[in-house]
């Protein structure tokens, strides 16, 4: 049985890598330049330097070739997923679809899952998320993600077909919760990374880490997400990941704040757009959710890394 993965970017690619030690698997990219490229080197050079992609993955520019298979995974950034779906929907609702962008969809304040049901409510619908880093699973290293999946039938036929040798899937029905774990971690990242790159030091990562994750615990039971999703690779496992290494865009990104540095406006950053969209929820819902409404502030430059510590420190003491 054959897979589809729709976006090659760097994610995209590396988990056609692995899928493809299990049988065919068919990469699509829009640019025809890209796929002649990675059909004549062997490699997708530009966006996953260094990997050799396996004889049983096939590039395609060529969207009808990538539909002959009954599971897609959607890999494309969280902001251009719906576009993606409104075109090539019609195409798609007889398919498995498994989202594997990580955000909250800025016009909207929805998950990946839950725009995927707008655009395309006949489809089996999913997501795989969790502590992950592109080259780590294209190189073979272990790796454990959640699939979030509402139907348990559909979750655990897709953990078997998934699953491979460096990747090991956990299944959860909790899809709101899955969501907004992978999803509201990007914005703690920015936070730490703005610490670090202020030379705030270590202590205070642990402390926007520990507080930051109260505050994914407060949004997730407000949208009617289980407690337990959050501690789970989804929600604490991709929070310790990301804002800790500076393979994270996120956690780079707020490094650059932090050291009042530029940053490549053409690197995709999730946890900008997610910081707008889950600050606008939190005062709809009327949530306490000071480091996200901070973060929000820092990235559309409206208080400095020492204004948003300042800030932060001046809030009423309180229990734990």
């Amino acid at each position: 049985m054959s897979i589809t993965v729709l976006g090659a970017g760097a994610f995209g690619t590396a988990l056609a890598v692995s899928l493809a030690d299990n049988g065919p698997v068919t990469l699509w990219a829009r640019s025809g330049e890209q796929v002649a490229r990675m059909q004549e080197t062997g490699r997708n050079e530009s966006r996953l330097p260094g990997v050799d992609l396996p004889k049983a993955l096939v590039p395609t520019a060529d969207f009808e070739v990538s539909m002959k298979s009954r599971i897609v995974l959607l890999a494309v950034p969280m902001q251009k997923l719906r576009g993606v779906l409104e075109v090539f929907g019609h195409r798609l609702g007889d398919k498995i679809l498994v989202a594997c962008c990580k955000g909250i969809e800025l016009e909207t304040g929805l998950g990946p899952v839950s725009v995927m049901h707008e655009v395309v409510p006949d489809a089996r619908l999913a997501l795989l998320t969790g502590p992950s880093f592109a080259h780590n699973i294209a190189r073979g290293l272990p790796t454990a993600l959640t699939l979030a999946c509402a139907d348990a039938g559909c979750a655990a036929e897709l953990q078997h077909d998934l699953t491979t040798r460096n990747l090991r899937l956990y299944r959860s029905t909790d899809t709101v919760g899955a969501e907004l774990g992978g999803a509201l971690k990007n914005v703690v990242a920015i936070a730490c990374g703005t610490a670090m790159g202020a030379e705030m030091g270590e202590s205070a990562r642990a402390a926007l880490m520990t507080r930051g994750y109260a505050e994914m615990q407060r949004m997730a039971l407000a949208r009617g997400a289980e407690a337990e999703t959050m501690a789970g690779l989804s929600g604490f496992g991709d929070l310790a990941l990301t804002c800790t290494s500076e393979q994270s865009r996120n956690y780079r990104l707020g490094l650059s704040l932090g050291r009042g540095e530029g940053f490549d406006p053409s690197v995709t950053v999730e946890g900008v757009a997610t910081a707008r969209a889950v600050d606008a929820v939190a005062r709809d819902l009327d949530l306490d959710m000071p480091i996200t409404a901070c973060v929000n502030a820092l990235v559309d430059r409206r208080l400095t890394p020492q204004e948003a510590l300042a800030h932060l420190l001046a809030r009423p003491l309180k229990e734990e």
